[in-house]
């Protein structure tokens, strides 16, 4: 077995153990009563209320390590980023560098793909609020480790300071300061570039702005 084919069965090994999780009880009950309750939006669809696995270009040298999946974005198609505002903002600057095939993702089978990038997260099930505990990080950051084990990244973008954190500590390195357009290197010259979370909280706000992300993102792609 090739190198290649062996990581890409290390990776869907890990996301049926991610998909099968159920170590955290708050997530689980919160993911699957978002799941069986709905948005009046999405009153027919049928919710995938289950953690969300890695996805992207099984191949890829580079890595995105977002938050976590959105209640009604992630949570209800099953797939990183997908139909969620914060999918439309990441997308789109991902198809900008080439690095997706298309601006913008609503469901699985939407034809989205990408080329050259991986996408992470610091915790695979979507949290009440948003927010996550410490306990959770540090249950799910098991998954996160395979991942950036899994080969030399050439880069890794982290969507916001927790990820950013999570990535040096699981590494055995000292944090940074984290800021937008951050960027430090691991122990192997993998470059780490921060950028603030593409979330309605910072782009409604004008924390986050397009031309912001798109600088981020430019970084992490010609590294």
């Amino acid at each position: 077995m090739s190198d290649h084919n062996s990581q890409s069965s290390r990776i869907k090994l890990l996301n049926e153990q991610i998909v099968g999780c159920r170590l955290c009880p708050r997530l689980v009950e919160w993911r699957e009563a978002i799941g069986a309750a709905r948005k009046k939006a999405y009153s027919d669809c049928e919710y995938w209320a289950k953690p969300v696995p890695v996805f992207g270009d099984f191949e890829a040298d580079r890595l995105i390590v977002g938050l976590a999946p959105a209640a009604h974005g992630g949570n209800r198609t099953g797939r990183m980023f997908t139909g969620d505002r914060s999918g439309d903002w990441i997308f789109r600057a991902l198809h900008k560098v080439g690095l997706a095939n298309q601006a913008s993702s609503t469901h699985v089978g939407d034809g989205l793909e990408l080329r050259g990038a991986l996408i992470a997260a610091t915790a695979h099930c979507a949290p009440p609020a948003n927010k996550l505990l410490p306990d959770e990080i540090a249950a799910c950051s098991r998954h996160l480790k395979q991942v950036l084990e899994l080969r030399v990244w050439r880069s890794i973008l982290c969507l916001g300071g927790i990820a950013w954190g999570n990535v040096f500590r699981q590494n055995g390195l000292k944090t940074p300061k984290f800021s937008h357009c951050a960027t430090a290197r691991l122990g192997s010259g993998t470059l780490v570039v921060g950028s603030y979370h593409p979330s309605q909280q910072n782009t409604f706000t004008g924390k986050l702005t397009e031309s912001m992300l798109d600088e981020a993102v430019r970084l992490f792609a010609n590294a």
